[in-house]
Parts: structure tokens; sequence; C-alpha cells
């Protein structure tokens, strides 16, 4: 469920092949371009905002639409914004940071509106949203050291040219303490020679830093840096170049707190990086699936127990499905230090066939959370369980829109969806939907 910072300028077809045009801004798509049309063809124009008058030329034609460059603006938009970052026109990673936020949630939430028109009809996308910025905490951030020169920021758009920037305002308050620390120290160190990237997190055990070295150093390296992490409270991970994942002790793993629990996991597990809408999510999840001592509850692609752990609270039995086996081995961990003795974990890949062990279960409500790539695969398994109700949370809007309307012809019924702004000032959308089961 993770964006990444991309460059706004394009790599290639950027020389113009028509001529300065005027175009009357209509609309906006998701991922922040104008839409205008000329003609009575569609032209995309990256940074026009709706209501804006401007001069553009079309950089790559197409047989249904155009692309274009954004020259000049001669009415300006009400609600354009001057970016807060410095680097923002070449660090993509946020599209939307000219646009005020409510529009920002407007253009997402119509967009998403055309996305689910087949399964929801008119019914009304509800929102979720927290803070505009300081929210993400994590991030992976691309390291080059080249003839002595040091380049520490985020791939840019269509490209694999890092772009060097000095403080990312999207990181939590403390991520961006560190990163403004760790490129002041590395522009001068020798680690730098041997880095390939960095993985920065924050999370209720405070502070970390992940290391992904290219080549072995001193332990005397090492050591000088521990050092210094311990004078401003942060902890180092080493991932050595043979290593597809850092090893730590038990004692040394992360953890981060929801809904009065605490979750365990390996620091590079996966974990929602916006932890304020997490707690909105989980709670919104709670209040919508309303689970009871009555239901018996399925998690499926259910991580270290995000969810999980919430439902077992409050249902009588619950069960997460998860395919990688460290993610369910810190399922049970933290079911066990959380005293949940109704909730078990399961590994199980569910791409593939599942055992009649989750079919018999006399499940009433399932919650799913599954990758880009839909739950195509599970779900006629799903069918045949029968819960009453099904929790649908999503980071692709196309294939939630395809499952969606593959359990509606088979007996669903869409109850309600929000639009979660899990990551503000990018063109990311998050879903959250609520479906039931007719009666037959």
């Amino acid at each position: 469920m993770q964006h990444k910072h991309q460059k706004r300028r394009r790599k290639v077809n950027t020389v113009a092949v028509g001529p300065n045009q005027e175009f009357q801004v209509e609309g906006l798509t998701h991922d922040a371009r104008g839409v205008a049309r000329l003609s009575g063809k569609v032209t995309f124009i990256e940074g026009a905002l709706p209501d804006e008058k401007v001069i553009a030329q079309v950089i790559k034609p197409g047989k249904s639409f155009d692309i274009a460059s954004l020259n000049q603006i001669i009415e300006v938009s009400p609600y354009r914004l001057t970016p807060l970052c410095p680097h923002y026109d070449l660090c993509g990673g946020c599209s939307f940071q000219h646009l005020a936020m409510e529009q920002q949630l407007a253009a997402k939430q119509t967009w998403l509106q055309g996305q689910l028109r087949k399964v929801i009809g008119e019914l009304p996308i509800e929102r979720l949203s927290a803070e505009d910025y300081g929210y993400r905490r994590r991030a992976r951030v691309a390291f080059i050291y080249s003839e002595g020169k040091t380049i520490m920021g985020f791939r840019g758009k269509a490209s694999n040219r890092i772009i060097d920037i000095d403080n990312c305002i999207v990181l939590t308050p403390a991520l961006q303490q560190i990163f403004a620390k760790l490129k002041q120290r590395l522009l001068s160190d020798s680690l730098a020679a041997n880095l390939g990237h960095i993985e920065l997190l924050e999370d209720s055990r405070g502070v970390s830093v992940l290391f992904r070295l290219t080549a072995m150093i001193s332990p005397e390296l090492k050591a000088q840096w521990m050092q210094w992490a311990d004078t401003f409270s942060f902890v180092i991970y080493w991932q050595d170049p043979a290593e597809k994942r850092v090893q730590v002790e038990e004692g040394d793993l992360r953890f981060y707190d929801v809904d009065d629990l605490r979750l365990r996991y390996h620091p590079q597990d996966f974990i929602q990086v916006n932890e304020q809408m997490n707690s909105k999510m989980v709670a919104l999840a709670m209040k919508w699936l309303a689970p009871s001592q009555d239901d018996v509850i399925l998690d499926l692609f259910c991580g270290v127990g995000n969810f999980s752990l919430p439902l077992a609270k409050r249902a009588k039995q619950v069960v997460g499905v998860e395919v990688q086996a460290s993610m369910v081995a810190a399922g049970r961990r933290n079911a066990s230090e959380n005293k949940l003795e109704n909730l078990q974990f399961v590994a199980a890949d569910l791409s593939q066939a599942v055992t009649n062990e989750l079919t018999a279960m006399s499940v009433t409500k399932v919650l799913l959370d599954p990758p880009r790539a839909g739950a195509k695969a599970f779900l006629d398994t799903l069918i045949g369980i029968k819960p009453q109700q099904i929790l649908y949370v999503s980071c692709d809007a196309a294939t939630l829109a395809r499952d969606t309307e593959y359990l509606v012809s088979k007996g669903f019924k869409v109850l309600r969806v929000t639009m979660m702004n899990m990551f503000p000032q990018t063109s990311h959308v998050e879903t959250m939907m609520l479906l039931e089961r007719l009666s037959q």
C-alpha cells in the first residue's frame, strides 16, 4: 500500500510537437492532471487546475487524447497553492501540493465514484482523513555515492535518476530531523561508499534507521555509527550485502500501538505508513463490521495482525491468514503477548486452493486487505464460505471494482464505502467497502 516518490518532469517525449495553444481547464484527474478539450479532443495538462485558462503545448499526441506541457497560467484557480516543498517540481512523490486539500479530496472522490460506478451506483462515498503533512512514519531513501559526491533522496518520475533533497515534509517530524542529520554526516563519512539505500522508520518504540550495505564494513565503523545514533536516540539495523532481510533478535523487534494493543514486527515487515490514519481506519473497521461474541471472523491477508487483534478483542473467534511465514509467526506472538486466546494465525497462499479447515469454520464475517492485485483467486472460496458481511480494504480501486462486481453478481450488496486519504498530497487512493450477503 506505499506510494513511490517520483519526479514530475517527463524523461521522454517532452519536446513540443504542436504550437502554444490556449486551453480552458474543465476537470482534474486523480493524479493531478488538468483536463481540457480542444476541438473536441481531450488534453491532459500536468500542473493545470480546473477553471484555469492556460497556455500549453502538446508533447505527446494520441488517438483518443493528447498530453500537453504547461507553459503559462493566464487565469489562476482560487484553490491554487504555492507548494510548501522546495523540491516539489523535481521530486514527484507528491503530486497535489499546489491544490487546496478540500479540492484534492474532491478530485479523488470523483475519480473513485467513477471507478466504482457499476457496483455502488449513486451510493455516496464517505471520507476518512487526518493530517495533511508530517504523516509518513516509514520511507525508503535512495542513496548514491560516486566520485566523492553523495546524493540522497527519492527516485525521479519515469527514470532511475535520484532527486537529491534536503528534507521531505510528508515524513514525521522525527524522521525529518534524522534525515537531515544522516545526510550531513554521510557527506563526509566513509560509510557512504558502501551504502545502497536507507530505510527510515518511526513507531511506538521510537526511530530506527536501516542501512542496506553494498559491501562489508569494519566493526570499528559500525561501532562509531552505533555510538553516534545513541546520542540522537535512534537505533541502527545493518543489512549485509548477502542478506535478503536483516537479522533481528526478538528483543530488537519493532512495535506499534493500535486500539490499546501492542503489535511487534520485524523492521522490514509491512505496516501502514500513516499511523494516525491507521488508527482511524481500524476504528472505522470495528464500527462497520461490528464484531460480537456471536461472530467467527476470517482476516485475510492479515499481516502481523493490524485488524486481527482488534477483531479478537470483540469477536468469538478470529483466524488471520497470511502467506508470509515470518508475519504469521509475528501474529502468533502478538496474540500471545496481548492474551488473546481466541485468535489464531494460519499460513496459506490465498492465490491457491485453500484447505477445508477454513471453509468449515462457520464463518460469519470476513475482513480482507489484499495487495494491489486484489483477491480474485480467493473469491469463489470466499463466496462458498457464505459470510454475512465482507469488509474489503483496498489500495487499488480497479481491482476493488473488479472483485466487488463479481461478489455482487454472486449475491452480495454494497452497504457503505469510504475513501481513505492515507497519503495526502499524492494521487494514491485507498478504499474501505462493506458488503452484505443478500438472504437466499
